[in-house]
C-alpha cells in the first residue's frame, strides 16, 4: 500500500476534502454494476466508438474497390469564342496564282462541345485479386474493432476494483481509527485518575492523528479512482456514479482450473487473429503483383455532339454528333524490373509476416505462462496477508489485556496497532494486485472478448 498512499498524498494536494465529494453533486446518477460501466464502456468510449467507424469506413473502401469495376461514365461540355479565328495559308495553285500563298479562315466564330465517355473493365488481374481480397479487408476492421472492446474492458474491470479497493480500505481505516479512539478515550480518562502517564496518550494521539490523515489522503484518492472509472467509461466527470458490485462478488479462483489444460487458448487471442489477418491480406498483395504481369482489357466508347455556328444566338441550332467504341489491351512488356522488383518485396514482407505470426504464437504462450504464475503467486501472497491480518488482530486484543491488566507497556500496545496497519495496508495492496492478475490472466488467455 505504499504506492497509494504516495499516491493519495500526491492527490491531497488538489482533491477535496471530504468523502462527500466521492460523488459529484451535479449530474445524472448511474448505480451500475461492473457489467454495466463495460457495456456503458463500448457505446461511450472513444476508442471503442472510433474503432466502430473504421468497419464503417471498410465498408465504403470495399464499396470503392468494387465500384472500379463498373462503368466509368464521364461527361463533359466545352465553349469556346475565337476573338479572331485561325488563318491557315493555302498553296496559290488552287485559285490560280501559283507561287504565292492565299490567307483562308477556316472554322466559325462559337464552338461548343458535349462529350460522354464510357470506359469498362473487361479483364484486370489487379482488379479480381482486390475483389478477393475485400472481405479479409472487413475483417481486419472488424478485429481491430474488438480489440479496442477487450482493451476498454480490461481498463474499467481494473478502474473498478480500484474503487472498490479504495473503498475496503476506508471501512478498515474506519474500524482502526473507531477502536483507536476508544483506547484513547480510555487512556485519557486514566492518566486523569494517574493510572498510566501522559506520554502513553501522547503515543496514542499521535497514531490516532496519523491514522486520520491516511484515511482523509485514501478519501481524496477514492475522488480520484471514481474519475479514472468514468474516464474509462467515457463518462463525463460531472455525472454521479455508484457501484453496484461489493468485493464478495468477485470469485478470484473462478475459471482457473483448466489454465494448465487449454493448449490452443492463442487462437481465442484477438492479437493472433489480426496477425492471421494480416498474413492472408499480404499474400493477397503478393497475388495483385503478380497480376501486374497480366494484359490488362478495357471497352471504351464516346459520344459527341458539336455544335458551330458564326452567330452565338444560332449556336445549338446545327448538331454535328459522332460517336465511336473500341477496345483496348494493355501488354506490359518490359519497365526496367520494376514490377518484378516490387513483387519480390511484397514477397519479403509476406514471408516476414507469416515469421511473426510464428514468434506470436511462443509470445502469446509464455505471456499466458506469466500471468498465469502472477496470479497464483498473487493469490497466495492475498491470502497470507489475510491470516496475518487475523494474526495481528489477535496480538493487538491481547497485548491491550496485557495493558489493562499492568503486565504489559503501552509501547508494546502501539507497536501491536501499527503491525496491524501494516497488516491491514498489505492485504489492501495484495487485493489490488490479485484482482489486476486476474484481469491480466483472463485476458491471456482470450477470454476477455
Amino acid at each position: 500500500m505504499n504506492k497509494l498512499y504516495l499516491t493519495a498524498v500526491l492527490l491531497s494536494l488538489f482533491a477535496g476534502k471530504s468523502i462527500a465529494q466521492v460523488v459529484p453533486p451535479a449530474g445524472q446518477t448511474y448505480n451500475f454494476t461492473l457489467q454495466d460501466c463495460i457495456n456503458y464502456a463500448y457505446e461511450h468510449q472513444d476508442t471503442v466508438i472510433n474503432a466502430k467507424l473504421d468497419i464503417k469506413s471498410a465498408d465504403y473502401r470495399v464499396k470503392e474497390i468494387i465500384g472500379g469495376g463498373l462503368p466509368q461514365i464521364t461527361g463533359g461540355a466545352t465553349f469556346q469564342d475565337y476573338l479572331k479565328v485561325p488563318t491557315s495559308l493555302l498553296p496559290g495553285e488552287f485559285f490560280n496564282a501559283p507561287g504565292t500563298f492565299v490567307p483562308v479562315k477556316f472554322g466559325v466564330k462559337y464552338q461548343s462541345n458535349l462529350t460522354l465517355d464510357v470506359d469498362q473493365i473487361i479483364f484486370d488481374g489487379s482488379y479480381i485479386v482486390g475483389l478477393k481480397a475485400r472481405n479479409t479487408f472487413k475483417e481486419l476492421s472488424q478485429r481491430n474493432y474488438t480489440r479496442s472492446k477487450i482493451e476498454a474492458n480490461v481498463n474499467v474491470t481494473k478502474a473498478y476494483y480500484q474503487v472498490l479497493v479504495s473503498n475496503e480500505q476506508i471501512k478498515l481505516l474506519d474500524a482502526n481509527l473507531a477502536q483507536l479512539k476508544q483506547q484513547l478515550d480510555q487512556t485519557t480518562a486514566q492518566n486523569k485518575q494517574g493510572f498510566v502517564e501522559k506520554i502513553d496518550v501522547d503515543r496514542l494521539n499521535y497514531q490516532y492523528n496519523d491514522l486520520q490523515t491516511r484515511r482523509e489522503n485514501v478519501v481524496r484518492l477514492l475522488v480520484l479512482n471514481y474519475q479514472l472509472l468514468k474516464f474509462q467509461m467515457g463518462m463525463p466527470i460531472a455525472e454521479n456514479l455508484t457501484l453496484r458490485d461489493k468485493l464478495i462478488d468477485v470469485k478470484l479462483e473462478e475459471n482457473t482450473a483448466d489454465l494448465n489444460t487449454d493448449t490452443t487458448f492463442y487462437k481465442n487471442r484477438v492479437e493472433y487473429g489480426l496477425f492471421e489477418t494480416q498474413v492472408r491480406l499480404n499474400d493477397f498483395d503478393v497475388k495483385r503483383s503478380k497480376a501486374a504481369f497480366l494484359p490488362s482489357l478495357n471497352a471504351f466508347g464516346n459520344f459527341t455532339s458539336s455544335y458551330q455556328n458564326n452567330g452565338f444566338a444560332n449556336l445549338y441550332s446545327m448538331n454535328f454528333p459522332a460517336s465511336y467504341i473500341g477496345l483496348r489491351l494493355n501488354v506490359p512488356i518490359f519497365n526496367g524490373w520494376q514490377r518484378t522488383n516490387q513483387l519480390r518485396q511484397v514477397q519479403i514482407t509476406a514471408q516476414k509476416s507469416k515469421n511473426d505470426l510464428y514468434r506470436l504464437k511462443d509470445a502469446l504462450n509464455l505471456q499466458a505462462n506469466r500471468a498465469r504464475i502472477t496470479f497464483f503467486n498473487g493469490l497466495q501472497t492475498l491470502n497470507s496477508q489475510r491470516r496475518n491480518q487475523d494474526l495481528a488482530k489477535e496480538v493487538l486484543r491481547v497485548t491491550k489485556i496485557k495493558y489493562q491488566q499492568g503486565v504489559g507497556s503501552s509501547i508494546e500496545v502501539t507497536q501491536a496497532q501499527t503491525a496491524l496497519e501494516d497488516a491491514d495496508n498489505k492485504y489492501i495492496q495484495g487485493l489490488y494486485d490479485a484482482l489486476v492478475s486476474k484481469v491480466d490472466l483472463e485476458k491471456a488467455y482470450g477470454r476477455i472478448q
